[in-house]
C-alpha cells in the first residue's frame, strides 16, 4: 500500500507540473500574440496620424497657391486693362480709320489673351478645388475608416481581452483545483504515514510489552519451578513431621505418647525450619501456602493473556495482509476500470464518426435523389400549382414531400404511358394487343410497382375518372373519351399555369 500511494503521488506531481508548463506556455504564447497586435495598431496608428498630418498640411498650401495665382491674375489683368485706358487716354482721338481698327484688333486680341488666361486659370483653380474636394472627401473617409478601425480594434482588443481573461481564470482555477487536491493529497498521504508511523510505533511498543510480559512469565515459571521444588522438599519434610505428629497425636491417644516424644518431634521442627516459637512457624506456614495459592492463580491468569495476546497479534497481521491485498486489489479495479472507459469512449468516438459519415453519405445520397426527382419533374412537365395545393409548400423538395413527388411524377407517368399507348394503338403498322393497351389506358403496367403516399384528396376531374368503372372493360369509345377529358384537362391546367 505505501507503495502505490507513493507511485499515484509522484504521477500526480508529475501530471499538475505537466499542466502547470501547458498553461503557462499558452499564457506566454497568448501574451506575445496581445504584444505583436498591440505593435501592430500603435504602428498602424502613427502611420495614419503621419499621413492625415501631411494631408493636412498640404491643404493650406495648395489653397493658399491657389489663391495667389489667381490674385496675381487679376492684378495683371487689371494692370493691362488700366494701362490700355492710359493709352487710349493719352493718344485721343485717332482720325485714321485703320489704326483706330488696328487699336480695336490689337484691344480685342488682348482682352481674348486675357481671358483665356482667365479661363485657364479658373479652371485650374477649379481643378485645385475639386482636387481639395476629394482630399477632403479621402480625409473624411480615412476618418471614418480610422474612427471604424479604432472601434473594431478596442472591440476585438476588449474581446481578445475577455477571452484571454476567461483562460487565464480558467486555468487559474483548473490549477486552484489541482493545487487544492495536490494539498489534500499531501495531506492525506501524510495523514497515512503518520498514523502507519503511530500505527508501527505501537505495534512495537505492543510487541516489546508482550515481549517483557512473556519474559516476566518465564521468569516467574522458572521461579514458580524451583519453588515447586523447594515445596516438594518441605513437603517431604513437613509430611515427615505431620506423620510423626500423628504417631504423636495416635500415642497420646492411646497414652503410649509422652512428653520426651513432643518436644523431639518440635526440635526437629524447629531444626529445619530455624524457627523456636511454634506460633510463628504455623502462621508462617499458612502465609507461604496462601502466597504459593495466589503465585499459581497470577501465573495462570497471565498464560492465559499471553494466548489472548497472541492471538490478537496473528489476527492483527492477517487484518494487515488482507487490507493490503485489498489495497492492491482496488488499484488493479481502478486501473482496469479506467482502461475500459478509455476503450469505451474510444468506441463511442469511432462509432460516432461512422455514424456521421453514413449520415453525410445518406444525406448525399437523398440531395441527389431530391435532385434527380426534381429534374424529372420538371422533364415530364408536371403541374407545380398542383403540388403547392396538395403539399401546401414552394415548388422545392423536402425530405418529408419527396415520396409526394414520387406520386405525382407516377402519375404523369401513367398518363405518358396512356397517351402512348393509345396513338401507338392508332398506328396500323404496329402489332395491336387489346389487353396491353387496355392496362396501359387504365394505369396498370405491371411493370410499375407503386408507392403508397399520403397526399390530400382533391376533387379534380382526373379521379373523378378512375371510380368503380376500373374493375370492367371499357369499349373503345369509352377509352377514346376517357383519353381526351385528360388531354382536355391538361391543356385546361397549361392554360391556367399561362393566365
Amino acid at each position: 500500500m505505501p507503495r502505490g500511494r507513493s507511485a499515484t503521488s509522484v504521477h500526480s506531481d508529475s501530471s499538475e507540473m505537466d499542466f502547470d508548463g501547458i498553461a503557462e506556455t499558452e499564457i506566454g504564447k497568448l501574451q506575445r500574440q496581445f504584444r505583436i497586435m498591440e505593435g501592430d495598431r500603435q504602428a498602424y496608428s502613427i502611420q495614419s496620424q503621419e499621413i492625415l498630418r501631411k494631408q493636412r498640411s498640404e491643404i493650406p498650401l495648395h489653397a493658399q497657391h491657389c489663391t495667389s495665382h489667381t490674385q496675381s491674375w487679376e492684378l495683371t489683368l487689371q494692370e493691362e486693362l488700366e494701362q490700355e485706358r492710359r493709352s487710349q487716354t493719352e493718344k485721343g482721338e485717332v482720325s485714321a480709320s485703320s489704326t483706330q481698327q488696328s487699336l480695336v484688333r490689337h484691344t480685342r486680341k488682348a482682352t481674348c489673351t486675357l481671358e483665356n488666361k482667365l479661363d485657364r486659370a479658373l479652371v485650374r483653380f477649379n481643378q485645385q478645388l475639386t482636387r481639395n474636394r476629394h482630399l477632403r472627401e479621402e480625409l473624411e473617409t480615412l476618418r471614418v475608416e480610422r474612427l471604424r478601425f479604432q472601434q473594431l480594434y478596442h472591440k476585438l482588443d476588449k474581446v481578445r481581452l475577455q477571452e484571454v481573461r476567461r483562460e487565464a481564470g480558467d486555468v487559474i482555477s483548473t490549477s486552484t483545483a489541482a493545487y487544492d487536491a495536490r494539498l489534500e493529497a499531501q495531506s492525506k498521504m501524510m495523514m497515512m504515514k503518520e498514523k502507519a508511523v503511530k500505527d508501527l510505533a505501537q505495534y512495537s511498543s505492543e510487541v516489546k510489552e508482550l515481549e517483557r510480559v512473556i519474559t516476566h512469565e518465564r521468569h516467574l515459571r522458572e521461579f514458580m519451578t524451583t519453588k515447586s521444588k523447594e515445596r516438594s522438599n518441605r513437603g517431604n519434610t513437613q509430611e515427615l513431621i505431620r506423620r510423626q505428629e500423628l504417631k504423636a497425636q495416635q500415642r497420646a491417644d492411646s497414652g503410649e505418647e509422652s512428653m520426651e516424644t513432643l518436644e523431639d518431634v518440635f526440635q526437629r521442627i524447629q531444626k529445619v525450619t530455624e524457627e523456636e516459637d511454634l506460633e510463628k512457624l504455623v502462621n508462617r506456614f499458612l502465609q507461604v501456602e496462601d502466597k504459593n495459592f495466589a503465585l499459581f492463580n497470577y501465573v495462570n491468569e497471565q498464560n492465559t493473556q499471553a494466548e489472548t495476546l497472541r492471538d490478537e497479534i496473528s489476527q492483527i497481521k492477517e487484518e494487515m495482509e488482507r487490507f493490503r491485498v485489498e489495497g492492491v486489489r482496488q488499484v488493479e479495479e481502478h486501473h482496469m476500470a479506467l482502461k475500459q472507459v478509455e476503450e469505451q469512449q474510444r468506441e463511442a468516438e469511432s462509432h460516432a464518426l461512422e455514424y456521421e459519415a453514413q449520415a453525410n453519405i445518406i444525406g448525399k445520397v437523398l440531395d441527389q435523389i431530391k435532385t434527380g426527382v426534381n429534374s424529372i419533374f420538371i422533364k415530364i412537365n408536371c403541374d407545380h400549382a398542383m403540388v403547392d395545393d396538395w403539399l401546401d409548400s414552394s415548388s422545392r423538395i423536402r425530405d418529408s414531400s419527396i415520396m409526394s413527388y414520387l406520386s405525382l411524377v407516377e402519375q404523369r407517368t401513367s398518363q405518358l404511358l396512356t397517351l402512348q399507348a393509345f396513338l401507338n394503338s392508332k398506328d396500323l403498322e404496329k402489332d395491336y394487343d387489346p389487353k396491353m393497351v387496355a392496362q396501359c389506358l387504365l394505369g396498370q403496367n405491371p411493370e410499375l410497382q407503386k408507392e403508397t403516399a399520403v397526399i390530400r384528396e382533391d376533387n379534380d376531374s382526373e379521379e373523378s375518372l378512375f371510380t368503380d368503372e376500373d374493375d370492367r372493360p371499357l369499349t373503345q369509345e369509352e377509352l377514346r373519351q376517357r383519353i381526351m377529358n385528360i388531354v382536355r384537362n391538361t391543356y385546361w391546367k397549361k392554360q391556367k399555369c399561362f393566365i
